[in-house]
């Protein structure tokens, strides 16, 4: 289990330093349609924008799954779990978070991120160098792909496919080959940034979670700059249940209907989220 201590890059803590802020709650009388992820931008390192999170709708999600990777399509969640011997992929009913279909990684792997590409699922396995196809509509795994060093977590746009390893760098991974075309080192403030875990892609940009902390990173995907920072560290403490190893990650993306969601390792709720950028200075 990736469970080592490690030192983030101090420049998320600098910039996002003072306490964690509540997420809000959204008022009855609110209808307010959730913000839009920012855009990405290319400029040079600076200082990237922080934001904080309003809830705006609270699902169930399975308190046993322990979230490897997530994403929407046609109007379901699909999430991959993690742990030896305890890995699945499933489809899951948003509303209600029930499992809909569910099928187990052999024994041995532990679970990582999934991303699909046309009629497959793509999935990712923690150490071993192996990653596995699946029949989207029935979960038949149809084969299996290698890679080398660790698999994290994968997204995608309409030509590429994004791969995470821990590492400060990001892999561009033919969608039909699964070859490696290039790589993306991630910077914030000119520091290199690791542990980048689960990824989506989202209105140009990827965003990241950085493993075990409160935090989700927005990546400008031609420069690797880090230009916004999500402040989840209020969201993070209250669904962890004193289990060091319950932290955020899970994001994704409604792109029809512009709805921005995020869940966690056994947490038993999965949100609906929109953006709040956090003025200049304020902690």
């Amino acid at each position: 289990m990736k469970s080592a201590p490690f030192v983030l890059a101090l420049a998320i803590l600098a910039a996002c330093g003072g306490p964690a802020t509540t997420a809000q709650t959204p008022q009855p009388q609110a209808a307010q349609a959730p913000a839009a992820a920012p855009p990405s931008t290319s400029a040079p390192a600076e200082e990237p924008q922080i934001y904080d999170a309003r809830i705006v709708h609270t699902y169930p999600h399975d308190n046993h799954a322990f979230t490897e990777g997530l994403f929407y399509l046609d109007g379901q969640l699909y999430e991959s779990t993690g742990l030896t011997g305890q890995s699945t992929i499933r489809r899951v009913r948003l509303e209600d978070g029930r499992v809909l279909q569910s099928v187990s990684l052999p024994s041995g792997p532990f679970g990582e991120g999934i991303v699909n590409w046309g009629s497959q699922i793509i999935s990712l396995t923690w150490q071993g160098g192996v990653g596995y196809r699946w029949d989207r509509r029935t979960l038949r795994r149809l084969g299996e792909w290698h890679y080398p060093g660790e698999g994290w977590a994968l997204t995608r746009n309409e030509r590429e496919i994004v791969m995470s390893d821990g590492t400060p760098q990001l892999r561009f991974l033919d969608p039909n080959s699964l070859a490696e075309r290039r790589r993306l080192t991630v910077t914030i403030r000119g520091a290199p940034l690791e542990r980048l875990n689960e990824l989506e892609w989202v209105d140009g940009a990827i965003l990241a979670n950085v493993w075990l902390t409160g935090y989700i990173v927005r990546i400008d995907p031609a420069s690797g700059h880090v230009t916004g920072v999500i402040d989840l560290r209020a969201l993070a403490t209250e669904n962890a249940r004193a289990d060091n190893d319950n932290v955020l990650n899970g994001i994704a993306w409604d792109a029809a209907h512009r709805r921005l969601f995020i869940t966690g390792k056994n947490w038993p709720h999965l949100y609906e989220i929109a953006l709040v950028p956090r003025a200049a200075g304020a902690n």
